[in-house]
């Protein structure tokens, strides 16, 4: 294979990832936590993009379980936000490990 062929796949490659880095901002995943009252929003770059929290949990004295549930379901959202990005960038890349 020449160079310049290797160049020109390579920048096409490149391309091809800012494409779907951009729709990936775009695309979101939803996680619910302690049983529905909390949900969170991500988007494909693993960005929180919103958390709603049901009136019913909050309880003003039981503050730590509420914390608990939030973190919980911003480490998950965020954590699929990164698999559905991983995944969309090992199709570009076919698993090169370039993602």
């Amino acid at each position: 294979m020449n160079l310049s062929k290797l160049m020109k796949q390579a920048q096409k490659m490149q391309e091809q990832m800012a494409r779907t880095q951009a729709e990936l901002e775009q695309k979101v995943v939803e996680v619910s936590a302690g049983g529905g009252k909390v949900k969170v929003t991500a988007n494909g770059a693993g960005d929180v993009v919103a958390i709603k929290i049901d009136k019913e949990v909050v309880d003003p004295n039981d503050v730590e379980f509420l914390e608990e549930i939030v973190l919980r379901g911003v480490k998950q959202a965020i954590e699929q936000g990164k698999a559905l990005a991983q995944s969309e960038m090992t199709k570009i890349t076919g698993g090169l490990g370039m993602g």
